[in-house]
């Protein structure tokens, strides 16, 4: 199984050194996510930047490990501009970077900037038009494309680097099918071991169908590793990170249960991650909240990446 970091925020500096840490043990990838605001509630001095602006960055400032949007809101900017970010950081980075778009889910935050936020159907469809736009104009030759919300006509737009697109989100249904039709990379919420099962073939299924090779999705999932070497340690890294989240041990507990996300012992974490690859991940984004990079390199250890 591959392992990459995803960094959840902090300022420039403090990402720039997440993402050395992760080139430096030799992790296949390194991922932030696109927010406007850090957490649920925004707390005052929780730092938060653009998250293509961060990239831009760190494809200059890291030299050979795969940048990846984890993921961003369509709700957020145009797919011209998408367009033109991506190739823009893509030609910066020497083709390392992964574009990951999803409906978002935040409503918060775009209450806070007036950002409008459909439903979820209508941001269903946005998001198939925005990958139906992209996948357009990077095509060879480019192809015009006109949908509901978005139009595209064909020309040869300058640069126009190989399109690596990643989808992620919790859905059963719509979300693994768009990425099986569209992407390169499905990123699946921790679920119980049939649903990831389902949602996995659902995505490769659709990749079939669409004509494209369904063994070439690489299919990961994300989330906090919250494990220790004892059960009484386990609990101690607990409760620190429910204080961290405002929550209660045992809501934080709960949720991580519910989804079936790897905690307890590291050797119970290693079963849980064992489960999910038998279903068919890939990829292990592991989210650093609140570590410092002793705690990852340990539980890098642990994991025997």
């Amino acid at each position: 199984m591959q392992y990459g970091l995803q960094c959840v925020g902090g300022t420039y500096a403090e990402i720039l050194e997440w993402a050395r840490w992760a080139e430096a043990h030799g992790l296949s990838g390194f991922a932030i996510p696109d927010h406007y605001i850090r957490g649920v509630r925004p707390e005052v001095g929780a730092v938060a930047l653009d998250a293509l602006a961060v990239m831009s960055g760190l494809a200059r400032d890291t030299d050979s490990i795969e940048l990846v949007l984890l993921v961003s809101p369509i709700t957020w900017r145009h797919p011209a501009v998408l367009a033109k970010t991506y190739a823009t950081i893509d030609d910066m980075s020497g083709g390392r970077f992964t574009f990951g778009v999803g409906t978002g889910w935040l409503e918060k935050e775009h209450e806070l900037f007036g950002i409008p936020f459909p439903d979820a159907r209508t941001r269903f469809e946005m998001l198939e038009e925005v990958l139906q736009y992209l996948r357009s104009a990077f095509s060879e030759p480019p192809q015009s494309f006109h949908g509901e919300h978005y139009a595209f006509e064909a020309f040869d737009m300058n640069p126009r680097p190989d399109l690596k697109l990643l989808v992620g989100g919790t859905g059963a249904v719509r979300t693994p099918t768009l990425a099986g039709r569209y992407c390169n990379e499905f990123n699946s919420s921790f679920a119980l071991d049939e649903e990831y099962r389902a949602k996995v073939r659902i995505a490769r299924d659709a990749a079939a169908e669409a004509g494209r090779d369904p063994d070439a999705l690489l299919i990961s999932s994300s989330g906090v590793l919250i494990a220790g070497d004892t059960d009484a340690e386990y609990r101690v890294r607990l409760e620190r990170s429910a204080e961290m989240v405002g929550s209660s041990t045992d809501q934080l507990e709960e949720g991580l249960q519910r989804r079936n996300s790897p905690r307890g012992t590291w050797t119970e974490v290693g079963e849980i991650l064992s489960g999910f690859e038998r279903a068919g991940m890939q990829r292990f984004w592991i989210q650093a909240f609140g570590d410092d990079p002793d705690d990852l390199t340990h539980a890098m250890e642990r994991l025997g990446a």
